[in-house]
C-alpha cells in the first residue's frame, strides 16, 4: 500500500503515457489506419540505428532547458509561457556573438555564448517577473505578448542589424565557424554522423544543478515556500518580490540557452522564423509530464524526442505524422487530468486497507 504511495510519481506520468498511446491508437482505427505497424514503424524509426539515438538526444537537450526553466516558474507558482521567446533570444543573441567572433578560440566561444544566451534570456523573463511584482500584472497575458514581441524583434535584428557579411541571404545567415558549433567531430564519430552535440552534456549539468538549487539550497527553498504561499514567505522574512524576479530570471535563463543549444547544436546559424519556437511549448509538455522535478524531465523529454524522431517512420504506415501530435496532446491530456489515475490509485490503497 505505502508502495503504491511512493511510486505514485513515477505511475501517473506512466499512465499518462500509456492512456495517450491508447488514446492516439483509436484515433489511428477510427481514420482507418493501423496502429500497430503505425507504432512499430515509429518506434522502429526511433531507436532503428545510431544515428537516429544520436537525434533523439539531440532533440532532447534543447527540451531539458525549457523544461527546467517552466519548473523553476512553476515551483515559485507562476506559469510562465514566454519560453519560446526566451529561447529564441538566446539563439539570436549567442549566434550574433558567435558569428561576429569566429576565431575566437573553442573553449572561449562556447563559454561566451552560453553566457550571452543566458543574460538574453535571463532579462526577456526578468520583464514579466518585474511586473507581476511590482506592479501584480498576469505573467500569462505579458509572457505571451512577449513571446512575440520577442519573436517580431529578433526577426528585425537579423534582417536589419546584422552586417551583410554576416548573411548567406535576406532570410538566413551564414554558418558559425567550427569554433562556435556546438557539434563536436567525436560526438558524429559516435552517432554515425547524427547532429547530437555537446548540448546534452550542457543539459546534464543543468538538471544536476537544478535539482540541487530546489533540494539543497535556501533560494530553492524561498522559491518553493513563495509559490505554496507569498503571504506567509513574507511574514517569515523572505523578500516574495526578490524571489518572483528571480525565479523568472532563472527561468528565462534556462530558457535562453536551450535556444543556444538548438541555434548553435542543430542549425549552427542564425535565421528568420515565421512563428513562436516549438521547443518553447514542447518544454513545457515535458515540464507538466515530469510533474516539474527535475530528475524527472530527462526522462519526459526522451519520450518527446523518439516521438519527434519516429513520426517520420509513421509515413512508411501511410499514417499523418501529424498523428504523432495528436498522441503527444493526448498524453499531456492526461496529464492534465491526473487526478483520474490518482483517483485509481486511491481506490486501489483504500480497496486493501490503506490511506
Amino acid at each position: 500500500i505505502n508502495m503504491l504511495k511512493k511510486y505514485e510519481s513515477i505511475l501517473i506520468p506512466l499512465m499518462a503515457v500509456l492512456a495517450g498511446l491508447l488514446l492516439g491508437a483509436i484515433i489511428m482505427l477510427v481514420f482507418g489506419f493501423d496502429p500497430i505497424w503505425g507504432y512499430e514503424e515509429l518506434f522502429y524509426t526511433a531507436f532503428g540505428s545510431v544515428k537516429n539515438i544520436g537525434e533523439i538526444f539531440r532533440a532532447v537537450a534543447p527540451l531539458v532547458f525549457t523544461a527546467l526553466g517552466f519548473a523553476v516558474a512553476s515551483r515559485a507558482g507562476f506559469f510562465n509561457v514566454g519560453l519560446s521567446g526566451q529561447a529564441l533570444v538566446g539563439w539570436v543573441f549567442a549566434g550574433w556573438f558567435a558569428l561576429a567572433n569566429p576565431d575566437m578560440p573553442r573553449p572561449l566561444l562556447i563559454l561566451a555564448t552560453v553566457i550571452i544566451a543566458m543574460l538574453a534570456g535571463g532579462i526577456a523573463g526578468a520583464i514579466p517577473g518585474f511586473l507581476r511584482a511590482f506592479l501584480g500584472t498576469s505573467e500569462v497575458i505579458v509572457t505571451i505578448m512577449m513571446n512575440y514581441i520577442l519573436l517580431y524583434f529578433s526577426n528585425y535584428i537579423i534582417r536589419d542589424v546584422f552586417s551583410d557579411k554576416l548573411m548567406k541571404n535576406t532570410d538566413s545567415s551564414i554558418n558559425v565557424s567550427a569554433n562556435a558549433s556546438y557539434q563536436t567531430e567525436w560526438l558524429r564519430a559516435l552517432t554515425d554522423n547524427s547532429r547530437m552535440n555537446i548540448g546534452i552534456i550542457f543539459a546534464i549539468i543543468a538538471v544536476v544543478v537544478i535539482w540541487f538549487l530546489f533540494a539543497k539550497t535556501t533560494l530553492g527553498f524561498e522559491i518553493r515556500a513563495a509559490g505554496l504561499n507569498p503571504n506567509a514567505a513574507d511574514y517569515a522574512g523572505m523578500s516574495t518580490k526578490r524571489t518572483i524576479v528571480l525565479s523568472m530570471v532563472i527561468s528565462g535563463a534556462l530558457a535562453g540557452l536551450g535556444g543556444a543549444v538548438q541555434g548553435l547544436g542543430t542549425f549552427q546559424n542564425v535565421y528568420i522564423q515565421s512563428a513562436n519556437l516549438d521547443i518553447g511549448f514542447n518544454g513545457m509538455s515535458v515540464a507538466l509530464l515530469a510533474s516539474n522535478s527535475p530528475l524527472g524531465i530527462p526522462f519526459a523529454a526522451f519520450l518527446f524526442g523518439a516521438l519527434s524522431v519516429g513520426s517520420s517512420g509513421m509515413v512508411r504506415a501511410q499514417i499523418p505524422p501529424e498523428l504523432v501530435n495528436v498522441v503527444t496532446a493526448s498524453i499531456i491530456f492526461f496529464i492534465g487530468v491526473k487526478f483520474i489515475f490518482e483517483q485509481v490509485l486511491r481506490s486501489k490503497r483504500f480497496a486493501k486497507g490503506g490511506k
